[in-house]
């Protein structure tokens, strides 16, 4: 919103070329990092536990009603952890609102001192910046607002995060922990499923990581192995380890 009104003071001419511009930045960011943090564990836990469940003998039947427990109580912690943490992100940024208020209030000129400062740091002469101080100094929301991004390096949350986070990520991981347990619901012997769970996650994987490869503006192959010899580990060391403890 604070961007819209900025574009409307500016001059008929430079309005139409901003109006004509439309920059292809991506901006589903948060949204991005929360899918992958539900994906990326719903894929690799339930697919490590059964796994490990396959490799200490347990039935089919047994391996899938574990690992539904377990996509089930991962999910909800996921999602609790992420809307906390999101919870708590929003209430850094408040507290630190108030005190930037505060000492605009109390302290003008220091802090009329540090945008200059601030302004300093970009190479910005003093004859250009003190009117931009001035301007500031006469606009308290604007200066709010100037001292919460450029001093302390913070954005204003979307109120609706914490929530948004939270079911991004338990769902995600659902998504997730469903594909290695596909196999255990239509092949009875866990030996075997678990062969072709192993196909199916690893396929999985190497499709996440490649589409989080591409979003994150990394290189989607490298991203794809990687993932896939995440997984492959985990799954590889819960075999392993019940297998020693089970024979």
């Amino acid at each position: 919103m604070a961007h819209t009104n900025q574009r409307m003071d500016l001059e008929p001419e430079k309005q139409s070329l901003l109006n004509h511009h439309k920059e292809k930045h991506f901006t589903a960011g948060e949204i991005v990092r929360d899918v992958i943090i539900g994906v990326s564990d719903g894929l690799t836990v339930p697919f490590a536990l059964a796994a490990g469940l396959s490799g200490a003998n347990a039935s089919s039947s047994i391996v899938l009603t574990a690992g539904i427990a377990e996509v089930a109580a991962g999910a909800i912690s996921m999602g609790l952890g992420g809307y906390l943490a999101a919870k708590s992100e929003a209430d850094h940024y408040m507290r630190e609102l108030r005190r930037e208020q505060e000492e605009i209030i109390a302290v003008p000129d220091t802090e009329a001192a540090e945008v200059a400062e601030i302004l300093a740091q970009y190479g910005i002469a003093p004859h250009e910046y003190a009117p931009v101080v001035n301007a500031l100094r006469n606009k308290p929301q604007a200066w709010l607002d100037f001292m919460m991004k450029f001093e302390l390096g913070l954005e204003r949350p979307d109120p609706r995060r914490a929530l948004h986070s939270a079911m991004t990520i338990a769902f995600a991981y659902i998504l997730g922990g469903l594909v290695p347990l596909l196999p255990y619901m239509f092949i009875p012997k866990a030996t075997d499923a678990v062969m072709a769970s192993v196909v199916v996650t690893l396929f999985a994987l190497l499709i996440f990581g490649y589409a989080k490869g591409h979003f994150t503006g990394n290189k989607p192959f490298i991203s794809a192995l990687q993932t896939a010899l995440i997984g492959a580990v985990a799954s590889a060391a819960a075999f392993g380890m019940a297998k020693a403890v089970h024979p």
